[in-house]
């Protein structure tokens, strides 16, 4: 069997073994006497709550006649997927700088500020002052700004005259 870790980066190995479990009618206990692991061992990686050790790993490479080390490159794109994840929850502009008022509605220390940079762009630009705009823009970027603001659906006119008077 070939995979290819290009398409799969950021995958536990684990959702790997539990497939080709699934896939080869395999119990958990049958493939960890086949590898010769306990059963615990395996259920935890398929679960995700143990990383994968090269010794396990070249067993179960070799049970699934893959080439040695791919599990262990997975292993690795998942760590750095882990680490780039908890890097992006750090990922924030300057929350000093912004009023209750302007998220008046929500915890502004639970935004995902990539996920919902329309929404934070637009609101800033409704109801933000200029201190406020300016680090939105500093954060996200004057050309993504533009690019948001451009292709938002219903404005209110302060949010106009705001995108004429600090991006323009």
């Amino acid at each position: 069997m070939t995979l290819n870790v290009n398409i799969i980066k950021g995958v536990h190995p684990g959702v790997i073994i539990e497939r080709e479990l699934r896939i080869r009618n395999i119990s958990v206990e049958q493939f960890a006497r086949e590898i010769d692991e306990a059963p615990a061992i395996v259920q935890k990686l398929i679960s995700q709550k143990l990383k994968l050790k090269p010794s396990i790993s070249l067993k179960i490479e070799k049970v699934f006649d893959l080439e040695e080390g791919t599990l262990l490159i997975l292993q690795a794109y998942y760590e750095v997927a882990k680490e780039k994840q908890k890097r992006h929850k750090n990922y924030h502009p300057d929350l000093k700088v912004f009023r209750p008022v302007v998220f008046w509605d929500t915890n502004i220390k639970t935004i995902d500020w990539d996920k919902s940079k329309s929404a934070v762009i637009q609101r800033v630009f409704e109801r933000g002052n200029a201190r406020e705009i300016e680090e939105i823009i500093r954060f996200y970027g004057k050309n993504q700004v533009e690019d948001i603001m451009a292709n938002a659906h219903r404005l209110m006119p302060v949010a106009i005259e705001n995108l004429h008077k600090y991006l323009r």
